[in-house]
């Protein structure tokens, strides 16, 4: 049985029951021969055998333990100035504003009302405007990087990736209007939507950025290999912009 196979064997194995421990310490023991750019193509070639991308989750989850402490070594091998350095130190800071949004939401909930003396009103308006502005990043890595993958034949994985940009846009949004909108709502509805927007946020965005950071960015250093086309993605990221907390643009 071939990797693409067993993966797939895998992963209805865990599809149908996730806390199957013989089965995942199989899974781990098998993505653990294999490197990020061939996890990346055999996620492809799933996709395009049909099977729906929300069922990669669990091999996902699997890969980022197997590459637990890894991200390390991998970002001390860029110089500073890379592209995917300047990435990765920005999913830096956008983790931060989730830690300062799963703090706040917490907080938010143990009130009975809404107060305009209260600070955390204002800064939960603050943090949805600086995951908005993290725009520039998701445009680089649309415009920019993920389309130097896809000329080399890596195309799912980015797909994956922009599909998540377009659900984590919408509730970035959501997120900005409940801070616009909290003086006029109902108080409980506005906990219920928050606790909703906000986990959802934390949740997914969290999980998004691991897998860049642990499959899709490796990946793309084992797919780009000419300094040349390295040097036209930084020319586009730097055409289309930085974001106003990108380290060292700020």
């Amino acid at each position: 049985m071939n990797k693409i196979s067993k993966l797939t064997d895998i992963l209805e194995r865990l599809n149908n029951n996730p806390d199957d421990s013989p089965t995942r310490t199989e899974a781990k023991d098998l993505v653990s021969e294999i490197t990020p750019l061939e996890l990346s193509l055999a996620e492809q070639k799933l996709i395009e055998a049909g099977l729906e991308p929300e069922r990669l989750q669990h091999l996902c989850a699997i890969h980022l333990e197997v590459l637990e402490g890894e991200l390390a070594g991998f970002r001390s091998s860029l110089p500073a100035n890379h592209p995917l350095a300047i990435m990765i130190a920005e999913h830096d800071r956008i983790l931060g504003f989730l830690v300062q949004l799963e703090q706040l939401n917490r907080r938010l909930q143990k009130l009975g009302q809404f107060d305009a003396a209260n600070p955390d009103f204002t800064l939960l308006r603050t943090i949805a405007e600086n995951l908005i502005a993290a725009e520039n990043h998701h445009q680089r890595e649309e415009q920019a990087l993920f389309p130097a993958m896809e000329e080399r034949g890596v195309t799912g994985p980015p797909h994956i990736m922009c599909l998540e940009h377009d659900a984590l846009r919408i509730r970035k949004h959501t997120l900005l209007e409940l801070a616009e909108r909290v003086a006029t709502m109902d108080y409980e509805e506005f906990k219920a939507a928050l606790a909703e927007t906000a986990g959802y946020v934390v949740f997914n965005l969290r999980d998004h950025i691991f897998k860049e950071n642990n499959i899709l960015y490796p990946s793309a250093i084992e797919t780009i290999t000419e300094a040349s086309a390295w040097d036209a993605i930084q020319a586009k990221c730097d055409a289309i912009g930085y974001c106003p907390f990108t380290p060292g643009r700020d």
